[in-house]
């Protein structure tokens, strides 16, 4: 299945910035919190409940950007990416309604999520309007 260029960004996108996000939780879970203002503590347990998901999110970037490369993947990717990028802001607005209005930084990473989902939806409206992602 044959992409065009507005798919192959919003995939390569979409991808890129999963990959980037889980793999700086997971290598650098300190150093990323930090640059939302949040101070994470030298707790163990809590840092294996960042890492685990966030290797998962790694994994599911690299299945966004296998649809780039191979065609037979075009569904698994862009069922990924809208997964993930529709996914998170809604965790983040339950969280706002549940324990109030998080960080500017919080918002800023929610505003970006929300353009990435809206970008993935765009890219693929014809091929979701037909109820299936096909040439």
């Amino acid at each position: 299945m044959t992409l065009n260029i507005l798919e192959k960004i919003a995939l390569g996108t979409s991808g890129l910035t999963a990959i980037g996000i889980g793999a700086m939780i997971l290598l650098v879970p300190h150093a990323f919190y930090a640059s939302y203002g949040i101070s994470l503590p030298a707790n163990p347990s809590l840092l294996s409940e960042l890492r685990a998901p966030a290797a998962g999110l790694t994994v599911l970037g690299v299945l966004m950007l296998s649809g780039i490369f191979r065609p037979a993947m075009v569904q698994i990717a862009l069922a990924t990416a809208l997964t993930v990028f529709i996914a998170f802001p809604v965790g983040r607005f339950v969280s706002a309604a549940a324990d109030g209005a998080p960080s500017s930084g919080i918002v800023g990473a929610l505003l970006f999520e929300i353009a990435i989902a809206a970008l993935c939806v765009f890219a693929f409206r014809r091929r979701l309007a037909g109820g299936s992602v096909k040439p």
